[in-house]
């Protein structure tokens, strides 16, 4: 018998699909401290909860039977995941669930905004009749622009073009066919605040996204152009948003996510061209529903079958095939975080190839692990190598395996390829020194010996003298240290490449001034 606690409120038919199945025994016990949950996790196989219970390290090393913890919506800000990971339990979520609600409250918005429901309710309450005064705008025809092409984005894709909308949409790690599937246009961040009349945002807040709406690019914007968060509120920029609507450069915003929440005292709530609603994204009947059966659904699976259905984190492993497998995964890894960072177009194939003494480790797991060095930090769902293969799918990503025991020169190899859109092709090989320290020996064309970690600035240039003194001279001017640098040649070819391991990440204006030195053709910056 495996036993169940659910420690939050969940939906009646989540409770009932438990209570239909064989083997699986339930407790519900809400509103615990800290102290009880611990006490009471002891006996417990899963548990099951929403954003009230703090599972914290404390709570996972009592769980001596705990094998999975299963997350009702998205957000696992409250689990202690390294903890869970270290203790061989299953974290998992339900990152889709509840994408349709979203984008419902997405297009509602934009509905709001296009009619002025809010001040039309508001003038009849008080008893006027300002219709002059509440002239309204069509949807029909206007340009729908989409920031974020995952579930949610693409949800609200169709949607628009359901109502006779242009959709256009931004994501750099969605391929054209996907957008194609969709209806959507591809476009670059700034065409997509350009043109649109109605901006939309279904990203993550990563390094790259935060604030990503500025200031400069609400100055791109039309007068009459909108804008509706239903994402994460660190994605604009508030005070400028503030002096937008202000201003009237732009017509109006709506907001269900904010930087601080809730946002007492932002002068945002001074504006009477802005629509709040107190994070709504997840809240109807459905998605409630929604969230509890399938959490549960995903919980009795694991249970009764091992399979770890929108796991979080690294699944238990054979001490056996660890040990084969995890330098090449490691590798992998880094090979993939590196391609990430050379290509210039989405992604539409990887192959991973194993050479020589590589061929003992388990195929899939290197293989994953360079999607996971691929996606990580790219996608808003965490990545690992549970979920890696499904994100990938869902960005339209293929992904293919070879081996051969055949090779010249080195023990063994692991090779990454990047099949891109418009035909772009990055290829990396890497290899083991001393079966365990990584290697990147081959970047395309260029043969090149580099220790993937740190921060790597990637240069091509002109295959002449003087070139990498100038480089080294921009670095040393401002302080960045040089620990490592290798240079490659291309046959045939007049360029050369470097990667340089520098002290410190280069800003955006340090980095220009390496792009423009004359015999530079291109300067990258890469975290491992």
């Amino acid at each position: 018998m495996k036993k169940i606690l659910i420690s939050d409120k969940l939906a009646d038919a989540g409770v009932n699909f438990l209570n239909e199945q064989e083997g699986i025994q339930i407790h519900i016990d809400t509103g615990m401290t800290p102290e009880q949950l611990c006490a009471t996790i002891v006996d417990y196989d899963a548990l099951l909860i929403r954003s009230d219970t703090k599972v914290t390290e404390a709570v996972i090393r009592a769980g001596k039977n705990l094998k999975v913890i299963g997350r009702a919506g998205i957000g696992v800000d409250n689990i202690d995941i390294p903890a869970a990971t270290e203790q061989g339990i299953i974290v998992m979520n339900t990152p889709d669930s509840n994408a349709t609600t979203t984008a419902e409250l997405a297009i509602a918005h934009m509905f709001s905004l296009s009619r002025n429901l809010p001040k039309a309710d508001k003038s009849i309450r008080e008893g006027k009749w300002e219709r002059s005064q509440l002239m309204g705008a069509e949807i029909t025809h206007k340009t729908l622009a989409i920031l974020g092409f995952g579930t949610i984005g693409r949800i609200v894709a169709r949607r628009g073009v359901g109502l006779g909308m242009r959709v256009i949409a931004y994501d750099p790690f969605v391929t054209p066919e996907i957008f194609a599937e969709c209806g959507a246009e591809p476009v670059s961040l700034d065409e997509l605040v350009a043109q649109a009349d109605y901006l939309t945002l279904h990203c993550p807040v990563l390094e790259k996204t935060r604030g990503i709406i500025s200031r400069e690019k609400m100055v791109m914007m039309k007068k009459s152009a909108r804008i509706i968060n239903c994402a994460r509120g660190g994605l604009i920029d508030e005070a400028a948003l503030y002096d937008a609507l202000k201003a009237g450069d732009i017509a109006g915003a709506a907001l269900d996510v904010y930087a601080q929440e809730p946002p007492k005292d932002s002068p945002l709530l001074e504006l009477d061209n802005i629509v709040f609603t107190p994070h709504l994204g997840a809240s109807t009947k459905e998605a409630q529903v929604a969230v509890s059966v399938e959490i549960a659904r995903q919980a009795v699976t694991y249970l009764k079958t091992g399979e770890a259905v929108n796991a979080l984190n690294v699944p238990r492993l054979s001490a056996e095939e660890i040990k084969k497998s995890e330098p090449y995964v490691g590798l992998a890894n880094s090979l993939g975080k590196v391609i990430a960072g050379l290509v210039t177009q989405p992604i539409e194939r990887i192959k991973v190839s194993l050479l020589g003494n590589a061929c003992e480790a388990e195929a899939r797991s290197v293989s994953v692990g360079a999607l996971v060095g691929l996606l990580s930090g790219r996608v808003s769902t965490p990545v690992n190598s549970v979920n890696a293969e499904n994100i990938a799918k869902r960005q339209g990503i293929a992904l293919t395996e070879s081996k051969t025991e055949e090779i010249t020169g080195y023990l063994s190899l692991v090779e990454v390829t990047a099949y891109c859109a418009g035909g772009e092709e990055v290829s990396l090989t890497g290899t083991l020194l001393g079966d365990k320290h990584p290697r990147l020996i081959n970047i395309n064309q260029y043969e090149i010996e580099v220790v993937p970690e740190g921060i790597l600035l990637v240069t091509q240039h002109a295959d002449k003298p003087g070139v990498i003194c100038a480089i080294s001279s921009v670095l040393g001017k401002a302080n960045i240290n040089i620990s490592r640098m290798q240079v490659g040649i291309a046959d045939n070819h007049q360029q050369a490449m470097a990667v340089i391991s520098i002290s410190e990440k280069l800003d955006a204006a340090l980095l220009a001034d390496v792009c423009a030195l004359t015999a530079v053709e291109s300067a990258i910056q890469i975290e491992l």
